[in-house]
């Protein structure tokens, strides 16, 4: 087969995608901003389905931010402990809610930046948290993206910065946030870590790794 460009690979790969997973989407529960926001921090090494189950058990008992800034750690960390990493995670709530309460005025940064103050908050939950939130164009490179595009020949590197830089190149700015939740849904159905499903890959055709 020719070698083609990123550029037309990724024009196959989001149309490939968009019709392989129509309803793809962000699989953390979305009711209030910052909800989604510590579910992001909750992500970390952790499942979503996890996530949104021990979420909605710590919103049960901390309804709001001001109530969630005021319990005491030890609460929090024996409510998220399923979701693994706990003291560090707790931890990283209470900065995000103090921060949000005080300094923040109760509105969550439109700023990668800004939101990458919060310890457990890095690139890819900061991108996580615009996107969603505020429709900001942002890519989010978890394990299943940085895998999908390096097997298909988006990027060459492991590096998550490295690699969403890659994609920024040749995606449109419009399918950023799309594009980061189609490579999860790829990686989890046809791409997996071990042995994937290539055969049977929506982008068989032109993926690096199949042909």
């Amino acid at each position: 087969m020719p070698r083609i460009s990123k550029a037309v690979l990724a024009e196959r790969t989001f149309s490939a995608l968009k019709e392989c997973f129509p309803d793809s989407a962000c699989s953390l529960d979305f009711d209030e901003p910052y909800k989604l926001a510590i579910r992001g921090i909750l992500s970390a090494q952790c499942t979503d389905v996890r996530v949104n189950i021990t979420s909605a058990e710590l919103f049960s008992k901390f309804g709001t931010v001001d109530s969630l800034n005021e319990a005491r750690l030890e609460e929090i960390e024996e409510m998220i402990r399923p979701c693994g990493l706990y003291k560090a995670k707790a931890n990283s709530i209470k900065v995000f809610t103090d921060l949000l309460a005080g300094s923040w005025n109760y509105e969550i940064p439109k700023d990668t930046e800004e939101l990458m103050k919060v310890p457990g908050i890095g690139r890819k939950i900061a991108n996580l948290i615009v996107g969603e939130i505020y429709s900001v164009p942002a890519i989010v490179v978890d394990t299943h993206c940085k895998r999908v595009m390096k097997r298909i020949g988006i990027t060459s590197s492991d590096n998550p910065v490295n690699c969403e830089r890659d994609m920024m190149k040749v995606f449109k700015k419009e399918q950023w946030i799309a594009i980061g939740h189609l490579s999860v849904d790829l990686g989890r159905t046809y791409c997996t870590a071990r042995s994937p499903k290539c055969d049977s890959c929506p982008l068989n055709s032109f993926c690096k790794r199949s042909i």
